[in-house]
């Protein structure tokens, strides 16, 4: 099968285009012919052999995509060969999803909505189940209010869909660009709500689109500089949401000092924990609330088909920061 393969940490030359096995299936596994994968940011942070890749299993990367079933193993009964699917393979998987073919554990598979196109489909999983888990674990209530940096990438816009879906509407989210705050204000946050992370006395900013008061909770999607605000603008006994592990130890000093509870986020909490059958069952439940209309589907950005091209073009817009509030997605 193709796949790209990365032969070694450091910059986008290490992608190459390879030709790899088919993968076998075991027991209780499925084979997914992949019809379209999406890029995270923590693709580049693998790529460079940051913190994340201590996660890699196989030098092919991406970790989510849409597919259709081609094979299931002697033990595996919830899918047939022509299913459409999707998941979060993350490191789950026989391989990355920058290739033809994976073959992975049927409890990390939901159906794909049938009302929306495999590319579509493929940006659902990993912002899907991160932002699934800010908005359960935080239990926000209606008239709490929330301030989100990072608000215009794949997590925060599946995020405040959520948010809005179940009618928390306090929102204050900032914003680097007019593209990106365009992209917010079709999500349904008012311009005055969304804050320009440049400007001058940031923090008086933000605390003033919420009316001059602290916020219940801040969701930190950027992490670095802009992760100390967030601390900063929540009141006493908040909650902070953590789903980059890149705040500054004056983010960690300004949350101790305002005793606020801390949410990790990370998806891949419950591979570790053995609990796979969370990623199948969650994602079937974002599934349906797409297909019922519910919830719309992430905006996306073609990028190209499997090739080296396409995968070193998707890594520089995500580390430039110019993907402007749309999921960036390659055919397979």
């Amino acid at each position: 099968m193709k796949a790209i393969v990365l032969s070694g940490f450091g910059d986008t030359s290490n992608f190459k285009l390879t030709d790899l096995p088919i993968p076998t299936v075991q027991a209780n596994e499925v084979l997914v012919q992949i019809k379209a994968t999406a890029f995270n940011p923590i693709d580049y942070q693998m790529r460079k052999g940051l913190r994340e890749s201590r996660l890699m299993r196989s030098p092919v990367l991406g970790r989510e995509f849409s597919g259709i079933v081609i094979e299931t193993g002697s033990g595996a009964s919830r899918f047939k060969p022509g299913d459409e699917v999707i998941a979060l393979a993350g490191s789950m998987g026989s391989n990355g999803t920058y290739a033809a073919y994976i073959s992975l554990n049927e409890q990390l598979l939901a159906k794909k909505p049938v009302n929306i196109s495999f590319e579509q489909a493929a940006a659902i999983p990993s912002s899907g189940l991160t932002a699934w888990e800010c908005f359960s674990r935080a239990g926000i209530w209606p008239e709490e209010s929330i301030f989100i940096t990072g608000a215009t990438g794949g997590v925060g816009r599946f995020f405040i869909k959520l948010l809005k879906l179940y009618n928390v509407n306090r929102i204050v989210a900032t914003a680097g660009s007019d593209e990106s705050a365009k992209a917010l204000t079709q999500l349904g946050i008012a311009n005055d709500d969304i804050i320009n992370y440049n400007i001058d006395s940031l923090e008086d900013a933000i605390l003033l689109a919420n009316g001059g008061d602290r916020f219940d909770y801040s969701a930190d999607l950027a992490g670095g500089v802009i992760s100390e605000i967030a601390a900063k603008v929540l009141k006493i006994n908040g909650s902070y949401l953590d789903v980059t592990f890149l705040g500054t130890p004056e983010t960690r000093s300004a949350l101790f000092d305002r005793a606020c509870k801390i949410y990790n986020i990370a998806a891949y909490a419950h591979d570790l924990s053995g609990n796979i059958s969370w990623y199948g069952a969650t994602l079937g439940l974002l599934a349906d609330l797409v297909e019922t209309n519910d919830l719309a589907p992430p905006e996306i950005k073609l990028i190209g088909d499997l090739s080296e091209a396409s995968v070193i073009d998707a890594h520089r817009l995500m580390e430039s920061n110019l993907i402007f509030g749309k999921k960036l997605v390659m055919t397979i």
